[in-house]
């Protein structure tokens, strides 16, 4: 351990550290045989559709997998079968817009990547994709959130006390 870390109380992670690196080094070649553009394979903006079960296989069943039991390897990544905290269609819109965690953002302005441009989605598609994980898996929150919920959540002066 180094002298910076012990000052700090913290220990480094070396299997964090090498997992991370393994799962940048296999984007970079997925993109390369890919043969993708300077975009990156992961630019959901090219997604042509707002059929969340569509934009879910494209986007976020490679995680959360086909099934949405989630999954444990080089992250976790959380199981959205049968989930509660989905009860919150509010909760669900500022995770996928804004990210949580592990969890990437994918609204304009908030995403971060190392490989090619952030993945982004438009507000209809992030409400689809939602309302389509709120419905199925066994889940059964009829509730749908709207494009026009995903924009106010997205406004700056949303959190601000009135004048």
């Amino acid at each position: 351990m180094s002298k910076d870390h012990r000052l700090l109380g913290a220990r480094p992670a070396p299997h964090s550290v090498v997992a991370a690196c393994l799962a940048l080094l296999y984007l970079i070649a997925a993109e390369r045989a890919a043969g993708a553009d300077s975009a990156g394979i992961f630019d959901a903006s090219i997604l042509n559709t707002t059929d969340g079960q569509k934009i879910y296989e494209q986007v976020c069943q490679g995680c959360h997998m086909p099934d949405g039991r989630g999954a444990t390897g080089a992250g976790q990544y959380p199981a959205l079968a049968m989930d509660r905290t989905l009860v919150a269609g509010q909760y669900v819109a500022l995770t996928v817009l804004k990210g949580r965690r592990n969890m990437p953002a994918f609204g304009a302005g908030y995403g971060f990547t190392l490989v090619g441009a952030p993945a982004v989605l438009s507000n209809v598609q992030m409400a689809a994709v939602i309302n389509y994980v709120r419905t199925h898996f066994g889940n059964h929150y009829r509730d749908a959130i709207s494009a026009d919920d995903i924009a106010v959540l997205d406004r700056p002066d949303r959190n601000t006390a009135p004048k």
